[in-house]
């Protein structure tokens, strides 16, 4: 057991991330595993929603850094890839929207000074 204040501080904070990395790992796995369960099911509504869920669990795992980014960037590639082996095709869904153009700002009209002559 530390000793020092600030020891038994960062064994206070440890325990506190391991169990909300634990948290953010477990809701990895069950999506992963509810993915594969609705991959053999064959409905492309509920693959759609498993897809869906699954790929947001693991940009979290990977924004929170508890799973490198490429290994994110790889998992969602094969998952994706198994969805698209399964026969499910996913909707183009609404196009991006293009950011609303600012009218232009009106220029003042400059105000000539007559320089004065020698």
């Amino acid at each position: 057991m530390p000793i020092i204040k600030s020891a038994k501080k960062r064994v206070k904070v440890a325990r506190k991330a391991t169990a909300r990395n634990a948290k953010t790992k477990r809701m990895l796995r069950d999506s992963l595993k509810a993915f594969s369960k609705t991959l053999s099911s064959g409905k492309p509504a509920e693959i759609a929603k498993a897809e869906k869920k699954v790929m947001s669990a693991i940009d979290v795992a990977a924004k929170k850094a508890i799973i490198h980014k490429n290994k994110a960037s790889r998992k969602k590639s094969r998952l994706a890839a198994q969805a698209k082996a399964s026969g499910f095709k996913p909707s183009k869904g609404t196009p991006p929207k293009a950011p609303a153009k600012k009218p232009a700002a009106k220029k003042s009209a400059k105000i000539q000074t007559a320089k004065p002559t020698k």
